[in-house]
């Protein structure tokens, strides 16, 4: 992640976690570049290698050091594997690579955070201070995760006994696991927040998990498992959400819809909840509780001159340049942008190929390209060890199964085949595929044509 807080920084330490970072070995000292990426996570070292791939198939190949990533990560993160740590599937440190491994020489490396952007120059500046300029920006920051917004959430987390964990850290996913393999009886809480998360459906995920491996091990007559959600729902799209709620139901897993998390007595093992509608506030014992945090735009883009009033670059939903002329040598992709969809690595790898495109076209022609994003995002719904139903949308809360057509299977009922290729195949594909400019969602190895 980039300037601001992200996971990791807004946690206090747990298992002997060390921020140190390490400069890359290819940073520039240039102040000028063609392409400027901000973020070396998913969205930024995948497209990052697009466009240098696409300049070079036209004939008209960029130079090294045209195009930097702006990033001061010590790791790069598969995280979506972390649900899989979270249910004993894998283990955390199998699922990083250091960042600096993962750059090109071709691609300049700037670890550096960004402090502050200035579109009407052309220019961010970094914490150390340097101005940074370019003939177009792409903003793949991502969010921040809002772990203190939860008051007492981060000290429960920091405490091995606490029995309150999270999917969505690199310290605390492993501690998830430990925390569902050791109950043996009472009451497990996995909670959802109101409003925009990274991938909507893990907080479920992870719920799934534990009830069939509780099942599995002859506890679930002894631990009930209930869903917090501060949603109206199970799922924003009304086919799977209808099939979520129906196995909720079968499964005897109770439902509490338009509840947020507020707070946690970790001494007391309580949680309070507040309903979305009136206000008012309820107490919960629990034994074990998953936590899901707000989450939001980063704070270094919030007030800037390119955000919406929400906080997130605002560009268009089609091609995803920015929406304001002025700017319109700014690009945004995933997390960080305004994109109505799900923030999820899927909807990425859809939106990279019209980003490359379009951008491509600017800088050849002056003119955006013809490419255009249709929302796309899926999001691989783990409903047990060897189950997975698959949620495949575009914009409008449509379902697009393209999934199903390219390898024959049905979003619903072949789980084992799906479970084996988010547990196995998806992050192989990632950094042997994806990272490096080489993966185009459902298109796969081909990357796609645009007129």
């Amino acid at each position: 992640m980039l300037s601001i807080r992200s996971a990791s920084d807004a946690l206090p330490r747990y298992a002997g976690f060390n921020r140190a970072r390490r400069a890359s070995t290819n940073a520039s000292s240039r102040d000028k570049y063609k392409i400027l990426v901000l973020g070396g996570g998913a969205r930024g070292l995948g497209v990052a290698q697009q466009l240098y791939n696409r300049f070079g198939a036209a004939g008209k190949p960029l130079q090294a050091g045209d195009i930097a990533i702006v990033d001061p990560a010590e790791y790069h993160h598969y995280q979506p594997g972390w649900t899989l740590v979270g249910s004993g599937l894998k283990q955390k440190s199998t699922l990083r690579r250091p960042l600096v491994e993962l750059i090109p020489p071709h691609i300049a490396h700037i670890p550096e955070n960004v402090a502050s952007f200035d579109p009407v120059q052309n220019a961010v500046r970094t914490d150390a201070g340097r101005l940074l300029t370019y003939d177009a920006l792409v903003i793949a920051m991502g969010l921040q995760v809002n772990f203190g917004a939860i008051e007492g959430l981060p000290k429960a987390l920091a405490d091995p006994s606490s029995g309150v964990s999270s999917i969505y850290s690199y310290q605390t996913c492993d501690k998830t696991w430990e925390d569902i393999d050791t109950l043996r009886a009472g009451r497990a809480i996995f909670t959802q927040p109101q409003g925009v998360i990274k991938c909507a459906g893990a907080p479920q995920k992870i719920m799934w998990m534990a009830w069939d491996r509780y099942r599995s091990t002859q506890r679930g007559d002894q631990i009930k498992v209930d869903f917090f959600t501060g949603m109206p729902t199970m799922f924003s799209v009304k086919k799977y959400s209808d099939a979520l709620d129906a196995l909720r139901v079968e499964r005897g897993v109770g439902g509490s819809f338009g509840q947020n998390l507020v707070y946690i007595d970790a001494a007391n093992r309580k949680a309070v909840f507040r309903n979305v509608a009136d206000g008012t506030e309820s107490k919960e014992d629990y034994t074990l509780l998953h936590v899901t945090p707000p989450m939001g735009p980063l704070d270094v883009l919030k007030g800037s001159p390119i955000v919406d009033a929400a906080g997130w670059v605002e560009v268009d939903k089609g091609t995803l340049q920015h929406v304001k002329p002025e700017y319109s040598n700014i690009f945004a992709l995933g997390d960080a942008s305004s994109l109505p969809t799900s923030k999820t690595a899927a909807a990425i790898t859809k939106q990279a190929p019209v980003l490359t495109e379009n951008l491509f076209h600017l800088l050849d022609t002056g003119k955006v390209g013809p490419a255009m994003y249709d929302g796309y995002t899926s999001c691989p719904l783990l409903t047990g060890y060897g189950e997975l139903m698959l949620a495949e949308f575009k914009y409008g809360l449509v379902p697009a199964e393209t999934f199903a057509n390219s390898v024959g299977i049905r979003q619903l009922h072949d789980g084992k085949k799906l479970s084996h290729f988010f547990r196995d195949l998806f992050p192989w594909v990632y950094f042997n595929y994806y990272v490096k400019g080489k993966w185009f969602g459902p298109s796969g190895l081909i990357r796609p044509k645009f007129s």
